[in-house]
């Protein structure tokens, strides 16, 4: 009888976990494409494409020439679209040579969230904020629709344009906000900041709702990185107030407006998973990720953090990475050291390929996200509501909301005879009604959640293993063969 009643809650839990947010089981694909909405950390070449080119050394280490890109190399949305198995993106402004099959990047250089009343030329602010981007997103799929369907089977005009069904499944990375604090610190004292941070917010989601009422599920939002860290505001800093800098040098007001921020930016994507059941929203701690290595630079393989690879920094000089300018009577060029690899701050504001690389590895298999799911599993972390009272594995939930294409009905079960409130255990006989019956197991174990009404089957036990032992689902995030280390990095 007890087991029975077992069976009986089992199954009220898996039906009303299928059913929560009325939301249709869907099948892990592989993300076809990605859109990406930013600024400098992200933009693959928008900014120069609407204003001036990069120059040399911009691009020296992995594209050996300026690739619209502010590092010498590839951004962390570059390492992105390789673990994906894509190419780089191309910028949405640029014109030439341009292929968007697999995704377009509507970042540039300077982007915020909230419009600003600055310029370009006067503070290097873009004039694409964040609702702008979204809007060249929706002309982009409307044109891309239109032409695609226009377009002959084999023409060539289909080759550079995603497939209209891509869109919706599709990853849409948002990686901006640094300028809102720049123009925050620049423009308000701190109070003032804070005041208008919600407001920013507000901004914020908007913009990600309209990419959800235009299709949009699965996004990687990342938080804006410890600001206060970026050698060009603190390589002119002599004789600080005490307190005003950290015990590794960083400007202790400017990153705890940072982590104010990200606490009401993570507030607001919690706040839209209520609001948006069928999205997939992925929150990203870019801030803990940069701030280690900055805290555990000379560990990682880099120089002093504080270290400025290309330009011209120091007793109140400032040459910028690319620049000619005359210092007293002599003319200085802005370019690049001898070796990037060792350095975290490309120009001062913008990392180098390998403090790129370094940041995406560590945030790339979920040990920095919330849900900590690594970026290829991110459909296996499709949100959804649940009552906070109902407490229920979080592995369990996943699996039970599994595609069905490799799994029957979750209810079902393998081994045993169970029908019209009938039951014969699973290897057990028993005589029903004159008739005698023998608990055997189902033609196919491995397309079963359920072995005997209660255990999982070996396939249902084995999906599961994969997903913890990766560390995705544990706290803290780390592999099951680094749990006995003291230090999880290792």
């Amino acid at each position: 009888m007890e087991v029975l009643r077992v069976v009986v809650t089992l199954s009220l839990l898996v039906s009303s976990v299928l059913r929560v947010g009325s939301e249709e089981v869907m099948a892990t694909e592989i993300i076809p494409a990605i859109f990406n909405f930013g600024d400098s950390n992200s933009d693959t070449g928008g900014i120069s494409a609407a204003f001036f080119p990069k120059t040399d050394p911009f691009g020296e280490t992995f594209f050996h020439r300026p690739a619209g890109r502010a590092s010498d190399g590839r951004l962390i949305i570059d390492f992105i679209a390789e673990r994906l198995k894509l190419p780089y993106l191309s910028a949405y402004l640029d014109s030439v040579g341009t292929n968007f099959q697999q995704g377009a990047n509507f970042a540039t250089a300077g982007a915020t969230i909230r419009r600003q009343e600055e310029s370009w030329f006067k503070n290097g602010i873009s004039p694409f904020p964040l609702d702008i981007q979204v809007e060249q997103y929706v002309q982009f799929k409307a044109r891309t629709n239109y032409l695609y369907n226009k377009a002959d089977t084999e023409t060539s005009q289909r080759s550079n344009l995603p497939i209209p069904e891509d869109f919706s499944k599709a990853l849409y990375t948002i990686d901006i906000g640094q300028n809102d604090l720049v123009e925050g610190f620049r423009n308000t004292n701190d109070e003032q900041f804070r005041a208008e941070i919600p407001d920013i917010m507000n901004k914020f989601s908007a913009a990600v709702q309209q990419l959800y009422q235009e299709g949009a599920r699965a996004f990687w939002i990342h938080n804006t990185g410890p600001i206060g860290c970026l050698p060009l505001a603190t390589v002119n800093i002599q004789n600080p107030k005490p307190g005003y800098l950290d015990e590794h040098g960083c400007i202790k007001g400017w990153n705890a407006a940072a982590v104010e921020f990200n606490k009401q930016l993570k507030d607001a994507v919690t706040q839209l998973r209520a609001e948006l059941p069928q999205a997939a929203l992925t929150y990203v701690d870019i801030y803990a990720a940069k701030y280690g290595l900055i805290n555990d630079a000379k560990n990682q393989g880099f120089l002093d953090p504080f270290n400025i690879c290309c330009g011209h920094y120091g007793n109140g000089i400032s040459v910028g990475c690319g620049i000619k300018a005359n210092v007293n009577g002599a003319e200085v060029f802005g370019g690049s050291c001898e070796d990037p690899s060792t350095v975290i701050s490309w120009d001062g504001v913008h990392y180098t390929e390998a403090a790129n690389f370094w940041v995406a590895n560590q945030i790339l298999n979920g040990s920095f996200s919330d849900p900590p799911n690594p970026i290829t599993q991110l459909d296996e972390g499709r949100s959804f509501y649940m009552p906070k009272h109902r407490r229920v594995s979080k592995a369990r939930v996943r699996l039970l909301r599994f595609h069905l294409r490799r799994f029957t009905d979750p209810l079902k079960i393998c081994c045993g005879h169970h029908e019209n409130y009938d039951h014969v255990w699973c290897g057990q006989k028993a005589s029903i009604n004159g008739t005698q019956y023998y608990g055997a197991s189902c033609a196919s174990p491995s397309t079963f959640f359920s072995w005997d009404g209660v255990h999982y089957s070996d396939a249902a036990n084995h999906w599961i293993a994969d997903r913890i032992l990766n560390g995705s689902l544990s706290e803290p995030p780390i592999l099951i063969t680094h749990a006995c280390h003291k230090n999880p990095s290792l």
